[in-house]
């Protein structure tokens, strides 16, 4: 049985309807998990599917993004992109750096056409996935670092002390890129705010803590005063 099947999405910018591939469902499940939710697969990586790209126009998007876009978002994407497509089908099985044009592609239309800072964030740290398949940590920790600014930026503009994932993530990419006064802050959050009742995140921070603080030990670095007084 072929691992893709192909769906009918309407492009919100030219309005063209067009073919893209997705994963068979029985197929989704990973192997392994990093602690940054970074998944991997037995075969095909679903992930590679995520972005939609239109052969038309070439606006690329992902289930997430507005459905539609305004007439000066439109007039925006083809200054800036849609005016220099060059066609080109991406709706049949993609390689590592196909699944890579494609994220790009929907970061810079994202960024274009002002999405949503959150769309902006995953699209950053599923980037950051694709260069830690290929081994390459120097690009990865580069993306890790836009994906950490925007999802802060997510943070403060929802004001939720309660997404419990949102700060965990924030302190687990600290962590990765050694931040770690940084990431102590943000687990503490949510291990110690009485409010968030995610009981996977905060035994998610709590393992995190631990590990940081062996690491921090490990490495000779001074533990931050929290981690003096209180041992999770």
């Amino acid at each position: 049985m072929d691992p893709l099947y192909q769906i009918k999405v309407r492009c919100a910018c030219c309005e063209t309807e067009f073919k893209t591939s997705r994963v068979r469902p029985s197929l989704k499940k990973a192997v392994r998990t990093d602690t940054d939710f970074c998944a991997y697969f037995k075969s095909v990586n679903p992930d590679y599917y995520v972005v939609r790209v239109c052969p038309y126009c070439g606006y690329a998007s992902t289930e997430n993004f507005s459905d539609r876009i305004s007439l000066k978002q439109k007039t925006a994407y083809y200054e800036k992109i849609g005016n220099h497509w060059k066609a080109k089908d991406y709706g049949g099985e993609r390689t590592e750096a196909e699944a890579m044009e494609c994220y790009k592609l929907a970061l810079l239309t994202a960024q274009t056409v002002g999405e949503n800072i959150r769309i902006i964030a995953g699209i950053l740290h599923h980037i950051a996935w694709l260069y830690r398949y290929r081994s390459d940590k120097e690009q990865e920790n580069r993306f890790l670092t836009f994906a950490l600014d925007a999802y802060i930026q997510v943070f403060e503009q929802e004001r939720d002390g309660s997404n419990a994932r949102l700060m965990y993530l924030i302190g687990e990419l600290n962590r990765r890129l050694g931040r770690y006064n940084e990431a102590v802050r943000w687990f503490g959050r949510v291990i110690n705010d009485k409010k968030i009742m995610d009981a996977s995140m905060i035994r998610a921070s709590r393992e995190m803590w631990q590990t940081l603080r062996e690491d921090m030990m490990r490495g000779g670095l001074e533990l931050p005063e929290e981690m003096k007084e209180n041992t999770v």
